[in-house]
């Protein structure tokens, strides 16, 4: 909806009526779980979960779940908008950015294609496949990461091009020069879709406010990865306003609950959080790279909450020699079978796969 429809539902100026009533930051975290419950590093979640002050947002929320939430929603769109020099109408909400990411290769691919690095993060090729897309492969380069030059070659004119950046499963960034050149040499018509569901974790400036001059750039974030939401379902869509009205062909009215949009009011507007978890993280992530290393195995070069170890040989027999152990990893990667991903859990998490690492792999 374009920023004046959306508010036309329920009228300009209209306040949530419980926010200012909230005290954010009163939630306690839930006790770890034990030792014997198995150890989940494998789809890329927070360890914490939401902040104390999204878990108390959360229960406020329920009160609220008898109407639609679109005040909060409009909320969560002007704030993130003001936050980072915005219009209203260049954010949109979706039910998690994996849905944004699905009707992007909708709207802008067949019969034209979409290009993407391998490995990169699939549900983008899953959808393309599913409609009978063509799909170019392109292989990462040296450094781990998007071979830009290799993209624009792979076809004079495709539909999307898609860059998880920083990447899932390697968790390496593409520099934000190679992605400028992208933009600067795609062909006309061509949209180009940067992932950043990871670029909490990382140092790399957002692509956020390349929007403003590229009206074919399209900028996914989420609050699943450090805000800790996974299972709450929200992503944003950033870009131009008639780009996202393309998405919403297929989308229509997209709502989120109640309950998860205003824990995603309280984590955008808790200046501590993301600094916070992106140290606890990067710290026990380069520990246990660090721990690796003088084992005799090479990591990629990281920055975010998962990282990809290489085993020399197959990684699958490691893959469930470990889980036999109770540590669940990463899946392997066919264009990588001697790699396997490792998400970053908490400190007790990291242990415990150091302990089992050092058995499966022994002698």
């Amino acid at each position: 909806m374009t920023d004046l429809t959306r508010r036309s539902l329920v009228g300009l100026g209209v306040a949530l009526p419980l926010l200012g009533q909230f005290s954010w930051a009163n939630a306690a975290t839930p006790a770890p779980p034990s030792r014997s419950s198995p150890v989940r590093i494998n789809y890329n979640e927070s360890p914490w979960g939401p902040s104390p002050g999204a878990r108390e947002a959360m229960r406020q929320g329920i009160e609220l779940c008898g109407r639609y939430p679109y005040d909060a929603q409009y909320e969560l769109i002007d704030v993130f908008a003001a936050q980072h020099g915005l219009e209203a109408g260049q954010v949109q909400v979706f039910c998690g950015s994996k849905l944004a990411l699905q009707h992007a290769v909708v709207a802008f691919t067949g019969p034209r294609s979409l290009v993407l690095a391998e490995p990169s993060y699939e549900a983008a090729a899953e959808a393309a496949e599913a409609r009978g897309v063509p799909v170019h492969n392109i292989a990462l380069d040296a450094r781990h990461a998007h071979d830009v030059d290799a993209m624009l070659a792979a076809d004079h004119a495709p539909g999307l091009i898609y860059l998880c950046n920083p990447n899932n499963p390697t968790g390496t960034l593409t520099p934000r020069s190679d992605i400028e050149r992208l933009l600067k040499h795609k062909p006309a018509g061509t949209v180009v879709l940067v992932d950043e569901a990871y670029i909490h974790f990382s140092d790399a400036q957002s692509c956020i406010g390349l929007v403003k001059e590229h009206p074919e750039l399209l900028v996914l974030q989420t609050f699943s990865k450090l805000y800790g939401m996974a299972g709450a379902r929200l992503g944003l869509a950033i870009g131009q306003a008639a780009l996202l009205q393309r998405l919403e062909v297929y989308d229509g009215e997209n709502v989120a609950a109640a309950p998860t949009l205003l824990a995603a009011l309280a984590s955008v507007r808790d200046r501590q959080l993301v600094p916070q978890r992106k140290a606890d993280t990067a710290q026990l992530r380069e520990q246990t790279i660090a721990w690796l290393g003088e084992r005799g195995f090479r990591c990629t070069a990281s920055q975010t909450n998962c990282f990809m170890i290489d085993l020399r040989g197959p990684a699958q027999p490691v893959v469930e020699r470990l889980a036999k152990r109770g540590v669940l990893v990463g899946r392997v990667w066919p264009s990588w079978p001697n790699w396997v991903r490792v998400s970053v859990g908490d400190e007790q998490d990291m242990a415990r796969f150091r302990e089992a690492f050092a058995a499966v792999t022994a002698g």
